[in-house]
């Protein structure tokens, strides 16, 4: 019997967002071209683009299931991850109009290729078949990289483009080569059916010493993707070299859609075999906690310092891998969403206070904010003590859950070292505090300008998140929970 491959009213009412933001994005490339002058109103397109988008993904959810020959799957766990990621691109957009106005860098393409970026975030986060999952990734991993060198003038941003797409690519090429091997040991690139054929195989043990190294394989593509230990070492360069909203969208929304799709390919496909790939993931949290914290120790620039401690945060979510259970799917889910919350609020912070240039990245730079700027300072007050993991904040809870999961799974060392880990980090997000409000005004904070609407309303929102999360947990956590139960 033939198939249909036409697409039906619901495959498109499924990936509605994606289409808007296509549209959108198309739309401001296409403006860009005939606009003279400033191009600040791109960039409101683009927040318009996004908002529309993301109330394209509720509507999605109203009919879910899968979409273009199950190529996709709308479900709670999609929608979540697809929200995250607008979410994120909307407070980098709001963030970047000023910060492109100071840097003489306005331009509809910065706007359209974080819109093209989410588009793969997006699919990448509904993908239920291998090739879609490397289609979605390339799609949102070209977009970035170009972002990271989108200040063509600035050699920091050239030299972080380049070390990003050179590295990118050749963990990209791990991930083909682990996804053809599983297409050759099982026949298909379906995730479930993938799943199916483990457990349906006469010789399952043979088979899965075998689809063990794809996993391995794959492991590697994606641990580049989210930067956990040992495929870390892109992270702090591309994070200080790329500009501060750049920095700011890269460590949330494609972590967040790479971790989405992470825990998709290893909680479907290959649970059978999770004997073989949780000892991994046991050892690969740990080096990422300690690796990340202890690197952190000794960073005096705020980016660099932000992007080792990015790879202590991608190790707690592999805590949450490693518990491999719903509980850890859920928990995991709402740490990416704290942590996406108080990254970006804290690189904004930093990007309004780098000045032009940003010449001003060191923590010492940070001195007397608390007295000039008083409530900016309040703000990454509140984004520190929610990296930190101090209570009625997102990060509180974050890993409060996580560990939690962990040791329903048994995973008792794992939490101990996890939270010997945090007590590390404390240290170096203090010294922030400590600068802040206890050393006097530096050149960087005396003549510094206020900030904008745009940032003021992402500094803001992103601070309401973060308190949000650490007051009122249970509604997002139970939504997360939700979503988990795909996974069954």
């Amino acid at each position: 019997m033939p198939v249909n491959f036409l697409p039906t009213a619901s495959d498109y009412l499924r990936y509605l967002p994606e289409i808007v933001l296509s549209i959108f994005g198309i739309a401001i490339m296409m403006l860009e071209a005939v606009s003279k002058g400033k191009r600040t109103y791109l960039g409101i397109i683009a927040l318009v683009g996004l908002a529309c988008a993301f109330l394209a993904n509720i509507a999605a959810y109203s009919d879910p299931g899968p979409a273009f020959q199950n190529m996709l799957v709308i479900d709670a766990y999609a929608t979540f991850f697809r929200g995250l990621v607008i979410v994120v691109g909307f407070l980098c957009v709001l963030a970047s109009l000023s910060y492109l106005e100071r840097e003489g860098g306005q331009g509809g393409e910065y706007y359209a290729l974080i819109l093209f970026s989410i588009v793969g975030q997006c699919t990448l986060a509904a993908s239920a078949d291998l090739i879609m999952v490397f289609i979605a990734l390339e799609i949102s991993s070209i977009a970035t990289y170009i972002l990271a060198g989108y200040l063509r003038d600035d050699r920091r941003n050239n030299e972080s483009a380049l070390k990003y797409f050179l590295l990118g690519s050749f963990a990209t090429a791990f991930l083909l080569f682990g996804i053809a091997w599983v297409y050759g040991m099982t026949g298909t690139t379906n995730l479930r059916e993938i799943q199916a054929a483990l457990l349906a195989s006469p010789n399952s043990q043979q088979l899965f010493e075998v689809v063990a190294v794809a996993a391995a394989l794959i492991f590697v593509g994606l641990g580049f993707k989210v930067s956990v230990a040992p495929f870390q070492m892109w992270a702090p360069d591309v994070y200080q070299g790329a500009a501060a909203p750049v920095s700011a969208f890269m460590s949330a929304g494609p972590k967040a859609a790479a971790f989405a799709v992470f825990f998709r390919i290893f909680m479907t496909s290959f649970r059978p075999m999770d004997d073989r790939w949780i000892y991994l993931v046991w050892g690969v949290a740990l080096a990422s906690m300690l690796i990340g914290n202890f690197a952190a120790l000794m960073q005096t620039n705020v980016k660099r310092m932000l992007g080792y401690s990015s790879i202590a945060h991608a190790g707690y979510v592999m805590v949450a891998l490693a518990a491999a259970s719903q509980v850890g799917i859920a928990a995991a889910m709402f740490y990416l969403a704290s942590y996406a919350l108080m990254n970006i609020g804290a690189f904004i912070v930093i990007s309004h206070v780098a000045a032009r240039h940003e010449t001003f990245v060191k923590i010492e730079d940070l001195a007397g904010l608390g007295r000039r700027e008083p409530i900016t300072a309040g703000l990454l007050a509140v984004f520190v003590f929610s990296l930190i993991g101090v209570p009625l904040t997102g990060g509180f809870f974050g890993k409060f859950y996580v560990f939690q999961a962990a040791l329903h799974s048994n995973l008792v060392w794992l939490t101990v070292l996890g939270l010997i880990n945090s007590a590390i980090a404390a240290y170096y997000y203090l010294k922030i505090i400590v600068a802040i409000y206890m050393h006097e005004p530096g050149e960087a904070t005396i003549d510094i300008i206020p900030p904008t609407t745009g940032l003021r309303i992402a500094l803001w929102a992103s601070a309401i998140g973060v308190l949000a999360l650490g007051i009122f947990p249970s509604t997002l956590l139970q939504f997360a929970s939700l979503s988990a139960a795909a996974f069954r």
